[in-house]
């Protein structure tokens, strides 16, 4: 076998020892005479890339003394009044003509970018392929990834006239399991019709995994055991990688985050971003009604008297029943679909010193390790943590919020488990999506052939339509209904 020369010195592997033995964390060398040169060096810079002092406080402060807050911590639901809603009223058709104008000159004048958030494998969904790979079965047999790709060219073309050339940047944040695939599958892919010059990847942060004890694990002799350091680990990785000043470089100044599994994202939604630009807002969040007052996921409302997301198990039964005053709506209705907004002076000047304050988020789990004689251990019970923090942790320290409330039908399909389960799987984010084509072809004065006994095959191709604009021709029309609509010139009727 050939064996490479490492890519350490020895002075240099001195002092990495000497930090670790310092944070008490030395037992990770401990394999390091029985591995080959290429073991070894994997291993130094696995560890030199870890600061380990720094994930010792994170631990001390997330799990052996966390905060506690005085009278404990006190929920209250959002405010009338303190947030919009494109449901209610409250939000006539003007306002949202408005922010939607405001949106789009913003994106004609390229100060528009999007994060998309595609750490994620397709695990539960059977796949072994990042999640954005997954295809949910409509009829062009299109992954997520080229969906949304498809939404940006569209809006790209929608904003590009009077001369002006819309360009809107895309940042892909991917995780160690997923970075090569991810890139391999967009270049491939021809980057699905967008320049790669206005594509960036950055992969997501990890941190180690800890026992019981505090004590880094080891997965194998040259190997530390690691995980994702949750969606929180965003603003680091975005730092850290330069995104943040490939965008300033480019002129962005508002920037649309959202996560790859939801089939519906309107994404660089100029309504959303034109909402939030026109309050000055730092931050903004999508929210969607929450379809019973048990379903099981967060909502934004406020902790502290400060914004925050509370998780549907951090609330009692009671409290989630609850109902507004002048209402039947639930009171903890602003259902949490980690679809944000941004300016990039918040992220570049105050996220940095609000990351020092943030706290981890514990997660006990069943961590295969090797002990101290280098056997591997498979637990059956939870064995150690794993610690995350979670992109709405800056909340509570957010000067300006915008908090938009938007119609779940329209924005709202996430993809989280197998086939077949019923619920938030590839069939019901398929019927969603092919039920909001349907709508748009309704909504210009169409209407599509009724099939009995399944649902229409029935598909618009973004690059047609991104909202439902562009699809006047088709009024009065009866279209059929196993079909997708790549081009109004190649539209089948009855």
């Amino acid at each position: 076998m050939v064996r490479s020369t490492p890519t350490f010195t020895a002075e240099r592997l001195a002092a990495l020892q000497k930090s670790y033995y310092e944070a008490g964390q030395s037992h990770v060398f401990k394999f390091l005479g029985d591995l080959d040169d290429d073991e070894a060096a994997a291993l130094f810079e696995q560890l030199d890339g870890i600061q380990a002092e720094r994930c010792n406080e994170f631990f001390d402060r997330t799990v052996r003394n966390p905060a506690a807050v005085e009278g404990g911590d006190k929920i209250a639901p959002l405010e009338s009044g303190s947030f919009a809603s494109t449901l209610d009223g409250s939000a006539s058709a003007e306002d949202i003509s408005a922010w939607n104008d405001e949106g789009m000159r913003l994106i004609r004048a390229n100060k528009v970018a999007v994060i998309l958030l595609a750490g994620g494998q397709g695990t539960r969904l059977g796949s072994s392929e990042p999640k954005g790979c997954y295809d949910i079965g409509l009829p062009s047999g299109k992954c997520l990834f080229e969906i949304q790709a498809e939404r940006i060219r569209r809006l790209q073309q929608i904003a590009s006239v009077g001369g002006a050339s819309a360009t809107i940047p895309w940042l892909v944040m991917t995780s160690g399991p997923t970075s090569v695939a991810t890139k391999k599958k967009f270049a491939d892919s021809n980057y699905f019709g967008l320049s790669a010059d206005d594509v960036f990847f950055f992969n997501q942060g990890v941190l180690p995994c800890f026992d019981l004890d505090g004590k880094f694990m080891l997965e194998k002799p040259g190997k530390l055991a690691v995980a994702p350091d949750g969606n929180g680990g965003i603003y680091e990785a975005l730092r850290m990688s330069g995104a943040l000043d490939w965008l300033k470089d480019r002129g962005v100044e508002h920037i649309h985050s959202y996560c790859v599994d939801n089939c519906l994202v309107r994404v660089a939604d100029p309504t959303f971003i034109g909402y939030a630009a026109l309050r000055g807002a730092e931050c903004g969040a999508l929210v969607v009604p929450k379809k019973a007052w048990n379903e099981p996921v967060g909502v934004i409302c406020l902790r502290n008297e400060r914004y925050s997301v509370v998780e549907y198990s951090e609330i009692t039964e009671e409290t989630a029943k609850q109902k507004r005053a002048d209402t039947e709506q639930l009171a903890y209705n602003a259902g949490n679909i980690c679809n944000h907004y941004y300016s990039l002076d918040f992220l570049r000047t105050r996220v940095p010193d609000i990351e020092a304050r943030l706290e981890h988020h514990i997660a006990r789990k069943k961590i295969t390790y090797i002990d101290d004689s280098g056997a591997v251990c498979v637990p059956t019970k939870p064995n150690g943590i794993k610690l995350e923090r979670f992109v709405f942790d800056v909340f509570p320290y957010v000067e300006r919020m915008a908090i938009l409330e938007v119609d779940r039908r329209d924005q709202f399909s996430p993809l989280k488990n197998a086939p077949g389960s019923g619920v938030d799987c590839p069939e019901t984010s398929r019927e969603d999506l092919i039920a909001q084509c349907i709508r748009f072809a309704e909504a210009a004065g169409a209407s599509v052939e009724k099939i009995d006994g399944r649902e229409p095959s029935f598909e618009i191709s973004a690059l047609v339509s991104y909202a439902g604009e562009g699809l006047e021709s088709l009024n009065g029309k009866t279209l059929a209904a196993d079909q997708l609509i790549n081009s109004l010139d190649d539209v089948v009727f009855v």
